[in-house]
């Protein structure tokens, strides 16, 4: 009695290739992912930093800290109602912190400090105090 040789691996349960169903399987992950709000960052790291990163990312208060970082480090121009009159010819929605100061200064004789709202009065002067060493260059 012959016996057929025995495959190896899982039982073939779909006629796509393998190839194939991992294609299949990562578009939808995308789309999940999308449909969840999510995107991907690519960041070319020297492997010291991109291994911190990765052990970091396992931290319970990582998400928080960075999410406040990044509220620090970069400004959405059309939440601060002075500084989107102030940027008017920039056209992207990010502003690095440090640069919204400079835009500040230089245009402080077109704040009317009166009409200013707390929370941007509020972030003026964090940004003077990190950026500005407590000094406002007006």
């Amino acid at each position: 009695m012959n016996k057929s040789p025995q495959t190896r691996g899982r039982p073939k349960t779909s006629s796509l290739t393998r190839e194939e169903q991992l294609r299949d399987a990562k578009r939808a992950q995308r789309q999940r992912e999308r449909g969840a709000g999510l995107s991907t960052v690519q960041l070319r790291l020297p492997k010291v930093q991109a291994d911190q990163l990765r052990a970091a990312l396992k931290a319970s208060r990582f998400q928080q800290e960075f999410n406040s970082f990044l509220q620090d480090f970069v400004l959405d121009i059309n939440q601060w109602p002075t500084l989107k009159v102030l940027a008017w010819n920039r056209h992207e929605q990010w502003l690095p912190a440090e640069e919204a100061l400079g835009i500040y200064e230089r245009n402080w004789r077109f704040v009317d400090v009166e009409k200013l709202n707390k929370e941007e009065a509020e972030l003026i002067v964090r940004l003077q105090e990190r950026f500005g060493n407590g000094v406002l260059h007006v």
